[in-house]
Formats: structure tokens, sequence, C-alpha cells
């Protein structure tokens, strides 16, 4: 492994989403990620469509560059095997609720007494100290809890965005935490505690774009960037939808010149970029009328070239032959071992020297049980042990 973090070891305790998205970017960097898992497995395996049991879409796609450990946490053995195993972790990553740890001791404090250098990533729903601090969190709930369902034009419905975006959001902020706190150790040799809430996450990054007047003391205004929740969205053309940017006084000229109505900027509500603000609904009123005069082709060829930016409405199925996508090598067709042909995607971001990649593919239920316990230090016959009381399975058991 020859990614950024390789040599680091990282102790996987994360189910569903918001962990695994997080150690999965860890691993592709180069990390050796153990993912312990229940005898049930990671309730998310089952998710979305499979060749096999266990091995679903959503799955494949958070969980690459991993090994499966199986452990059974009701059973003394194996939490006394994951105590053995963070003696010599550098990362340990969570998802459960802090309580709930303590009571298997498996918090923060208990560990750091077997590692002192141990860096303990605590994703939780509320932060600690709030009334919420106990509660379960999914990712609807904190879509919920961080208004984004209620931030829609008039008389639309409410609803949450289309992706588990507090979970996937949360994961990469937890991830980046893992790093900054890396960092920190190298530089001092100390391990910490960091907790990273998705109440406060998501809220943090709804609120930076939405709090607007609430900013100030005494406030300028109500909350909500109108643009935002009732304005931004694709315009109709002819025959289908198309999206572009148009910001500064040049862009509006360029666009308005283009359209062959350049009278529209001597409106004097369009003229400045404050006055624009004030009337946002009129003018994109005028902009949607334009863009219905063209088909979808006409108008991307037209801004391309007069530099407006300007993108098409794709779908899931026109993305998988995206020609950018596919020229710049974002999609990875591999053999996976047991699901066989499968599409996956490259890491998106451009190393000159550690280039992160999939370091391993997805891993089944309990592939690497053995193998993992064997390198921790533990005995055939301890690893047989475990095996015998249900404490540890594997693929084979």
């Amino acid at each position: 492994m020859n990614g950024p973090l390789a040599g680091i070891r990282v102790l996987d305790m994360t189910a569903a989403l918001s962990g695994p998205v997080a150690t999965q970017w860890l691993g592709d960097m180069g990390a050796d990620v153990i993912k312990i898992e229940p005898p049930e497995g990671d309730s998310i395996r089952a998710m979305g469509p499979a060749r096999s049991a266990g091995m679903g879409a959503m799955f494949l796609h958070t969980n690459r560059s991993k090994r499966s450990l199986v452990l059974d946490l009701k059973l003394p053995e194996g939490r006394d095997a994951v105590v053995r195993l963070a003696r010599n972790a550098d990362v340990l990553l969570t998802n459960t609720r802090p309580k709930a740890l303590a009571r298997l001791g498996l918090a923060y404090p208990q560990l750091k007494a077997v590692n002192e250098s141990l860096i303990y990533v605590s994703i939780v729903g509320y932060g600690s100290g709030g009334p919420y601090a106990d509660k379960p969190a999914y990712d609807d709930l904190i879509q919920a809890a961080a208004g984004i369902p209620s931030l829609h034009a008039a008389g639309d419905a409410a609803r949450f965005a289309p992706i588990a975006l507090a979970d996937r959001v949360t994961g990469i902020c937890a991830a980046n935490a893992a790093l900054g706190a890396l960092f920190h150790r190298s530089r001092t040799g100390v391990g910490q505690h960091v907790e990273v809430p998705m109440f406060e996450t998501i809220a943090s990054l709804v609120l930076a774009d939405h709090m607007a007047g609430l900013t100030f003391e005494p406030a300028l205004g109500p909350p909500i960037f109108q643009r935002y929740v009732s304005i931004r969205k694709p315009f109709p053309t002819q025959d289908g939808s198309i999206c572009l940017m148009v910001l500064t006084d040049k862009q509006w000229r360029t666009f308005f010149r283009t359209a062959g109505r350049e009278a529209v900027m001597e409106d004097a509500r369009f003229q400045t970029v404050a006055s624009r603000t004030r009337n946002l609904e009129a003018l994109y009123d005028v902009v949607s009328g334009i863009l219905r005069e063209r088909t979808t082709d006409e108008w991307v060829s037209l801004l391309e070239e007069a530099d407006i930016p300007v993108a098409r409405l794709e779908t899931m199925e026109s993305l998988m032959r995206n020609p950018h996508l596919v020229a710049s090598g974002f999609f990875e067709p591999l053999q996976h071992p047991s699901e066989g042909a499968i599409r996956s995607m490259a890491c998106p971001s451009k190393w000159s020297q550690t280039q992160p990649s999939s370091t391993r593919p997805t891993p089944r239920l309990g592939e690497h049980s053995r193998e993992v316990l064997l390198e921790a230090g533990f005995s055939d016959g301890e690893v047989d042990a475990l095996f015998r009381r249900g404490a540890a399975r594997g693929v084979s058991q």
C-alpha cells in the first residue's frame, strides 16, 4: 500500500453509512482498515440490488479498502478481542452511542488505558452536553432536525434530499477529523478523543447558507437565502432542461446579448447585483421564457461559446456514459472475487506522489477474521477457541 496513510491501522467499529464512508476514505488513502462486524453483519449489506446475500450495491460502494472481522461483542471474549486489537491500533472509529460502548467496556477512557496514543473518533447523533445527546440518529432524522425539508418553494411539499446527505457529509468530516488528529499526534505523540456530531455538522452546513439576516444582532432581516430555496432549479428548454449560472454584470450582459435580448439589461431591476438580488423572481421569469425558445443542444453550444457556465441535466443512467467521467477514468471496471464484474468509482482527487485508490475489494462478511486475529498476536489455539465459542466467525466457519 503506497497511499499517504500506509502503515496506519484503523479499527472500524461503524455500521450503516456515516462511519463506513469515513473509513473507506482512510482505506483508499492506504490505511489498513479492519471492519469489525457483528455476526449478522453491517445492516447496510442487505440494501440495494445484489448478486450474493450481504453484498448489496450500496455496501460495495462504501466498504472497499477494508478487511472484515466478525466479533460478537455480546460475549466477553469478543469484547476482549477488541481491546487487544486496540493496543496496536492508530485510529478507532465508531458510530455506536457512547453509553452503549461504555457498558461494553469499549469507551475512550477504557481503551486509552491500553493505548494512550489511540485516536478515538466518535460519530454521534447530537453533541455531548445538550439535551439530545442520547438520542438515536439516522440520515432522515438529522435532515429533519437541521431543517433541510423545510427549505422549499411555497406550495411545494417538504422532502428530504434524495441522497444520504447527513450520513455522507458527516462521514467525510469524521475522516477529516481523524486526519487532523493523526497529524497532531505525529507532532506530539499524543492521541485524543474526537466527537463528530451529525446534527451540529449538518446544522452548520445549512445555516452557513441560510442564517442570512439572523447572522446579525439585531437581525438585519429574516433567515433563508431565497435563491436557493424558491428559484434555484433547472430551466426548461424546447426539448428538456438546462442548468446555467450567471452571476456578474458581464455574464448577464453576455447572456442577454447571446440570446438576442440586450435590452433586458436596460431594465433598472436587472442592472446591478444588488438590484438583481432584489428582483430574482422577475429576472428568472425572463430567463425561463428565453430558454424555452431553443433546444438544449442549441443552448449548450451557444452558451459554451459565449463562456457562460452551463450544464446539461444528467440522469443516473446518462452519468454512466458521461464523456468526461469516462475519459477521466472515474469508472473502474473490476472483477470482484465473489461478485464478478462490477463497476466501481475511482478516488476523485488526483495526487502527484501518493495517489489514493482502492487497496482491496469490498470484503465478504468475516472474510479476514482468522487472518486479522493471527496478525494481532492471537495464537492458533486462541483463534480456534474464539471460533468455537462463537465470539469470532468467518466465511468458512
